[in-house]
């Protein structure tokens, strides 16, 4: 039932310095900034973000999958990785280690130098990098997906749980995915960050949502708990993530508040709800109707 990602919305301390680092080294554009507004805010029942300052960045390729950042004081103190949740953003790369070289000495942060993801010669390459912003980026050359621009698109997000079953269950039953097969994967900077063996293997799927976004779904240690959000606020770090499907009402979910249509970027007078699933991660679904 989930079709499409639209955007992703970071929580940071501080906008400016986010902004200029994805212009200068990720050839990202700013389209809209602005104030959260009242309307939206009770949509994600989220009162206190109200008035908050925000922007959304576009790619070079002109792609509409954009990513929102908004000033979030509950972000402080937050650390990537190491609570359930969205955890990462994958954006298609055309050549990870060019991208590496030119993002030394930058705002960001390379935590996975760029390697292949399997021993094959069409392998994808991937490297991670933190962004100013703590944002964690897994940025990925994928020959199954058209690259449009040196840093592209969003196309996989990826959300970390308890229990891959569980997050299984959720992303087949409740959002209408299918799913690949369930594999394990080294995944040494992460390990490092949860203070894990650098060889540990962690279970994970792929949810489908078509032929050009999908979902990764991880399985978290015991010891790597539920990510604390202060009342009123959007979560710290990879806050929410923003799908379409045809029709609301067909989703069986609980919405923190009841889905209303609302005229700003990106809604455009369509009807929108936010739910969480169930490692806590929020998923923002607009309304695009049956005819989609």
């Amino acid at each position: 039932m989930l079709k499409t990602i639209v955007i992703v919305t970071i929580s940071v301390l501080n906008l400016a310095n986010v902004e200029r680092a994805w212009q200068e080294y990720l050839d990202y554009t700013t389209i809209e900034r602005g104030q959260i507004s009242a309307e939206l805010s009770e949509v994600w029942n989220a009162q206190a973000m109200n008035g908050r300052d925000y922007l959304v960045m576009q790619p070079q390729s002109g792609a509409d999958v954009y990513i929102r950042f908004v000033e979030n004081p509950a972000n402080k103190g937050y650390v990537p990785l190491n609570s359930q949740g969205w955890n990462a953003t994958e954006l298609l790369v055309t050549d990870p280690d060019g991208i590496a070289e030119r993002l030394d000495g930058s705002p960001f942060t390379v935590v996975g130098p760029p390697a292949d993801l399997w021993p094959a010669p069409d392998a994808p390459r991937a490297m991670q990098a933190l962004g100013p912003g703590n944002e964690l980026l897994y940025l990925t050359r994928n020959n199954d997906f058209a690259t449009r621009s040196p840093v592209d698109r969003v196309f996989i997000m990826v959300v970390g749980g308890a229990s891959l079953d569980t997050l299984s269950d959720f992303y087949a039953q409740r959002m209408g995915l299918s799913l690949g097969e369930p594999l394990q994967l080294g995944v040494p900077f992460m390990a490092e960050t949860q203070g894990l063996p650098a060889d540990t293997l962690y279970p994970l799927r792929v949810a489908i949502l078509s032929p050009e976004f999908l979902l990764e779904l991880d399985e978290y240690p015991e010891t790597v708990g539920k990510r604390e959000v202060s009342t009123g606020y959007l979560p710290p770090g990879t806050a929410m993530v923003t799908f379409t499907t045809a029709d609301l009402d067909q989703l069986d979910v609980d919405w923190r508040a009841p889905p209303v249509a609302v005229d700003e970027m990106p809604y455009q007078g369509r009807r929108v709800g936010v739910t969480v699933g169930p490692a806590g991660e929020w998923l923002e679904i607009i309304e695009t109707g049956a005819a989609d």
